[in-house]
Formats: structure tokens, C-alpha cells, sequence
């Protein structure tokens, strides 16, 4: 209980925990506002249905902000860039917007006078430290109510408190927690607890009415993506498309295991069909262009980078520099990419850049090669298996 309660902004999702933390504070004397911070993945016909679910738990003023776009201009273009994917598997589809999502409801916390900004993340997991750490960096004077935490609530218990009051219990409540965003959809909770259990059907098989196999072609300027079958796309409207190709094929799932930011292992389910298709596709037009040690670098940085965001320190002035390098090593990812998509699955089965170093008029490897002869290609070999060979005759050591 916080000492003169007065204004509150709440982080809302229109899920359990903070339909849960509306009437909480309320009783505690706290004027609650909800703020929706869109990041995509809802309709619109959900999002009004999380505008009811708030005024209906008891909401003095809802608050909806579109920040899809800053979520693809602040956080994205880097992910897409540095080719990042956790453990080599996930796409990070939740940091990103937890991040954005905090920065947006200090704004609005700012406009309507709050004195405290709410969220509903558990003691458990990710979300609570990038809820924090930006709350602390950019809104230090602002009191952080955190109810699911501070009470240590189970769901059940969350759904007898609604359910004793006469409160809507959100749908799907019991099951298990969805995040549905811009960069992809994850699933926590249930049977990702288990290690040995698998995904529900709609993780595991594609539609049954999957269309056609068809190939699509992704243009690029500067390691961004910027058309889709010639007609150019903002970052956002391109993302979307994607992800309408990608549930409609059914490919970009998976199950991730790692580190949470408190030390932790944690394990989730996922749907990033754009995400995904977006890096392979990224990182295959790469080939072309970079050279070797600037993608062993930038791969090391952006793993680096990826690792920050993902456990909530996006703030650290070493992102602002690895995202200097990023941009800059990115003039010459300029062309297109063809990707072929299928039941269950895509592949990258085509790229083509006006800077390629692949280039036949410039080199050509095999017999007819061009650029060196046989008897200086002997020479190099010769020298290449100095270090190793002095090695060797140096013997083990003791």
C-alpha cells in the first residue's frame, strides 16, 4: 500500500494480471488509468474488446497508443540488421515491445499527472526488469506498483478475485499467457513448463487449407526491407504482410530455451513467421556484400546487442555505439531477395545485389579462374600450412 494515493497509469494488456491490478489499486485509493500500447498483433475488433475489458474491471480513463512504428524504427531495424535471434532460434518478439510499451505509458503517465505507473508482470520473469529499468532511466520520480508481484498471485487466484466480484475473467485466462506483437507471438505458461511436452496442434502443424506453393521477393535499401512483390512497404506494413503469409503457410514457430534476466531458465512457444523469414533473408543478401570480418563482428556485437535488449538494458550507451556500427556496415545490403514459401515451411532460394561480390566478371573460381595463376595458388597453399606445420613438428606439450 503506497502512502496519498493518487493518479496511477497502468500497463494494460486486457489480459488476467492486469485486469487483475484495476480493481487491486482502486481498493487501495489509486485512481486508475489503462494504457494500451499497441505493438501489433491485435485487431481491431480486439482492441476494442480491451477497451471494454478495462472500463468493465473498473478503469477511470483508458488510454490507447499506436507505437507500432516506433517499435520497427527504435528497435526492429537493429534486430533485422544484426540478424538476432536468441540462441539461435528466437527472434526476441517480446523485448523490443515491452521496451517501447513502458516508454510509451511514462508519456502518457506524464500527460494525465500520475504520480505511479502500474504494470502486471510477475517476480518471475523478463518483463518485470524491462518494465523497471526504463521506468527507472527515464521516470525516476514516478512510484513503480507492481500487485501481481508484490502479492506473489497464482492465475487461480487472480480468476477468484474477478470472479468473487463479479469482474470479467479474460478468456483463456487459466491456460496460458499470449503476447502478441509486431515481431511475432509467444506463448508461456502450461505446457512450456514442462521440457519433455510439446506444443498444442496450432504450434506443431500447418493449416489444412494451406495455399499454393509460391515464392515472394523482398526488395532492400540499407539492411531494411522495404518492398514486397515490387510494391514498395513501410517497415510496419511489409512486417504485417509477412506475418499474414506466415500463418497462412504455417511456418516461423518453435519452442525456445534460455536464460531469463534473473539467471533463470525459461522456455516459450512462438509464431514469428516475419521475423524469421526477414533474418534468413537479411543474412543471406549479406553474403553477397559483406566482407568476412565484417560479418564475424557485426555477428558478435549484434549477438551482444540482442542479449541487452532481450534482459531489459536497452538504455546502456554500448547499444547506441553497436548501433552505429550496425548502420554503418549496412550501405551496400542493397538488392532483393526470392524466398519460396510452403506448407510448413520457406527457404531462400535466390538473392541479388548491384554490390555482389559474386561476381563472374570479377572472379571466377575453378579452372577458368582469373584472378591468380596456378603456380601462385600453389605458393599460397605452401605458405598457409606454415603455422600449423610449425606447430605440429613443435610437438605436444608436457
Amino acid at each position: 500500500m503506497h502512502n496519498s494515493p493518487g493518479i496511477v497509469a497502468l500497463a494494460f494488456s486486457g489480459g488476467l494480471d492486469t485486469s487483475y491490478c484495476v480493481p487491486r489499486l482502486a481498493e487501495q485509493g489509486w485512481t486508475v488509468h489503462t494504457v494500451y500500447v499497441n505493438t501489433g498483433g491485435a485487431t481491431a475488433e480486439e482492441r476494442t474488446g480491451i477497451r471494454r475489458q478495462a472500463e468493465a474491471v473498473g478503469s477511470a480513463g483508458h488510454h490507447e497508443i499506436d507505437a507500432r512504428a516506433l517499435v520497427f524504427d527504435r528497435f526492429v531495424r537493429f534486430l533485422i540488421q544484426g540478424n538476432v535471434l536468441r540462441g539461435g532460434v528466437y527472434p526476441l518478439s517480446v523485448a523490443a515491445e515491452r521496451t517501447q510499451q513502458a516508454i510509451s505509458v511514462i508519456e502518457v503517465a506524464r500527460g494525465i499527472g500520475a504520480s505511479a505507473v502500474a504494470h502486471g508482470s510477475t517476480g518471475a520473469g523478463n518483463d518485470q526488469v524491462r518494465f523497471d529499468v526504463t521506468l527507472r532511466v527515464l521516470a525516476s520520480d514516478l512510484a513503480i506498483i507492481t500487485p501481481i508481484r508484490d502479492e506473489g498471485l497464482s492465475r487461480s487466484q487472480a480468476i477468484s478475485y474477478l470472479e468473487d466480484r463479479g469482474l470479467p475473467v479474460p478468456s483463456k485466462a487459466g491456460a496460458y499467457s499470449i503476447n502478441a506483437g509486431l515481431w511475432g507471438t509467444t506463448w508461456g505458461g502450461g505446457w512450456t513448463h514442462d521440457t519433455w511436452a510439446g506444443p498444442p496442434p496450432e504450434l506443431l502443424d500447418p493449416p489444412a487449407d494451406v495455399p499454393p506453393v509460391r515464392e515472394v521477393i523482398i526488395g532492400w535499401e540499407h539492411g531494411l526491407p522495404v518492398a514486397l512483390d515490387g510494391a514498395p512497404l513501410d517497415g510496419v506494413d511489409l512486417v504485417q504482410a509477412l506475418n499474414e503469409l506466415a500463418v497462412a503457410y504455417g511456418f516461423g514457430r518453435g519452442i525456445h530455451v534460455g536464460e531469463t534476466a534473473l539467471g533463470i531458465k525459461g522456455r516459450i512457444g512462438f509464431e514469428a513467421g516475419a521475423a524469421v523469414l526477414l533474418v534468413a533473408a537479411h543474412r543471406e543478401l549479406e553474403k553477397l556484400v559483406l566482407t568476412k570480418w565484417q560479418a564475424f563482428w557485426k555477428d558478435q556485437l549484434a549477438t551482444f546487442y540482442g542479449d541487452r535488449l532481450h534482459e531489459g538494458q536497452y538504455f546502456d550507451p554500448a547499444l547506441r555505439d553497436i548501433e552505429a556500427l550496425l548502420t554503418s556496415s549496412q550501405a551496400r545490403v542493397v538488392g532483393e531477395v526470392r524466398v519460396r514459401l510452403a506448407p510448413g515451411r520457406f527457404q531462400v532460394v535466390g538473392t541479388r545485389s548491384p554490390h555482389s561480390m559474386m561476381d563472374a566478371r570479377v572472379a571466377t573460381y575453378g579452372e577458368e579462374n582469373r584472378l591468380w595463376t596456378g603456380d601462385e595458388a600453389r605458393a599460397f597453399a605452401r605458405v598457409a600450412a606454415i603455422p600449423a606445420m610449425l606447430a605440429s613438428r613443435a610437438g605436444a606439450p608436457d
